[in-house]
């Protein structure tokens, strides 16, 4: 490798596990178009049947290599590698805490999984140790995901929303200042896949002076967003200094934060989000590690001249280097009538997850700087990942939306609000509909280095309940 280590991230360097000449043995993994090449590696966690136990399933840690999962625990059954197999099952559920630990078994597995070594290849149990992605079921990428926050760090998609609702003062006071977030549900949380039910709630009177009502929701939205699952946590009435944050962090996961913004419109005074986001937030299975994306680090976000400095807490060297992931988005729309076509799912937008005016490592340091205690395998989720163009806001309530909010003054179009997305099929989108499949998707792109992605955070919109 020419750079020993990254100009970018102090904590974890450029090596030998990102040389683009690595190939696998598995064959799926060398084509230049997979997400999961050797370089990668994405933890996952699998569930497969029990031999002789139609019914049973068990679950396993994984990691995702092209086509393939390797199933980590198998390696310790079958005394590949040192260790008991319930070691290895547990894992990455009770030992996420050791700093490392997963640097040190991505050079295990990858050193087992490169084309010129035969040690698992020729293995007699190869086959119940790396399996078809096919052939298990992928679930959230822990065994327990922890607690939940999703944050507001898009300045772009801020600037937006407030444009519609407050064209004169579009940014609240405090936003430039401090990482806004709110507690989210982690029951809630989902798994890619899992159909999304419409949810019911209270709506704004129509008129002045009038009762609210109650039913389905009729403007369903999602939010593209990008999580990250915490490591290694802090005892509670401690901090994570800001220099240190990004070693308590795991990996990043693509996640889903879908919306009812006629609920959110009528309940967000004066305490924030509520039932309108706590119905479902839907995670990719896989974790892509920190030690994975090390090449594809940026600087975090570029404030204007006239932009306050994040106070010092918030900052740090290698943070205002290198906070920043260069992660390419994108959104795919299906509708239930595109399906029964055989029809393609139609991109609707694509950012970039280096836009974003606050930095993981400072989402998670202002998490804890009242002494709050972080811990292994919470989920924290960035907010609406939004572009400064059309193209690249991050939902619907944006990307809909008839107007300009960095001109100067915030513009809108007269007499219209909202210019509807065109479907293939003729039909029409403001919001979504039942039966439409959100698919959002990220990958990482860096000349002299193999393209990673993150896979996909699906899910189809089902009816309302009855009411």
């Amino acid at each position: 490798m020419a750079a020993p280590t990254s100009p970018h991230s102090p904590h974890y360097p450029i090596d030998e596990t990102h040389d683009p000449k690595l190939e696998s043995w598995v064959e799926s993994a060398n084509d230049p178009g997979t997400d999961f090449p050797i370089q990668n590696l994405p933890l996952c966690m699998i569930a497969a049947p029990v031999e002789d136990e139609p019914d049973a399933m068990s679950v396993h840690p994984a990691v995702r290599i092209g086509d393939m999962v390797l199933v980590l625990d198998m390696l310790a059954h079958f005394e590949i590698v040192d260790g008991s197999a319930d070691e290895w099952q547990w894992l990455f559920v009770e030992d996420l805490a050791e700093q490392g630990l997963t640097g040190r078994v991505r050079k295990i597995v990858q050193d087992l999984l490169k084309k010129d070594n035969a040690t698992l290849r020729d293995h007699p149990d190869c086959d119940q140790i790396v399996v078809p992605v096919d052939e298990v079921s992928l679930g959230v990428p822990l065994m327990d995901l922890g607690d939940y926050t999703d944050f507001y760090a898009s300045l772009y998609h801020a600037t937006s929303v407030g444009s519609m609702f407050r064209p004169d003062n579009p940014l609240l006071p405090n936003y430039k200042h401090i990482p806004i977030g709110y507690h989210g549900r982690a029951s809630s949380i989902v798994a890619s896949g899992t159909d999304v039910r419409r949810p019911v709630g209270q709506q704004a009177p129509t008129e002045d002076g009038g009762a609210p009502s109650f039913g389905p929701c009729k403007l369903l939205d999602y939010e593209l967003e990008m999580g990250v699952v915490v490591g290694r946590g802090n005892e509670l009435g401690d901090t994570i200094p800001i220099g240190e944050a990004e070693t308590h962090m795991l990996g990043l996961c693509l996640v889903n934060d879908w919306s009812a913004r006629d609920l959110q419109k009528w309940e967000y005074q004066p305490l924030g989000p509520f039932l309108a986001k706590s119905f479902a937030t839907t995670v990719s299975p896989y974790i892509v590690t920190m030690e994975a994306l090390a090449p594809f680090r940026t600087p975090a976000f570029k404030r204007d001249a006239g932009d306050p400095s994040p106070l010092p807490y918030l900052t740090s060297e290698g943070n205002t280097s290198g906070g920043g992931f260069d992660i390419t988005l994108e959104v795919y729309l299906s509708s239930e009538q595109m399906r029964s076509k055989k029809m393609e799912p139609v991109r609707i937008s694509r950012g970039n997850f280096k836009d974003m005016y606050w930095t993981l490592a400072q989402m998670l340091t202002h998490h804890s700087s009242n002494g709050c205690n972080m811990q292994p395998g919470d989920l924290l989720a960035s907010g609406t990942v939004s572009g400064k163009t059309k193209d690249s806001r991050g939902c619907l309530l944006e990307l809909t939306w008839n107007g300009d909010a960095f001109a100067s003054p915030p513009k809108l179009v007269p007499g219209t609000d909202r210019t509807p997305i065109d479907l293939p099929t003729g039909e029409q989108r403001k919001f979504l509909a039942d039966g439409d499949e959100v698919i959002i998707k990220g990958y990482c792109e860096r000349e002299g280095f193999r393209r990673i992605g993150f896979g996909e955070c699906r899910g189809i919109i089902t009816p309302a309940r009855t009411i």
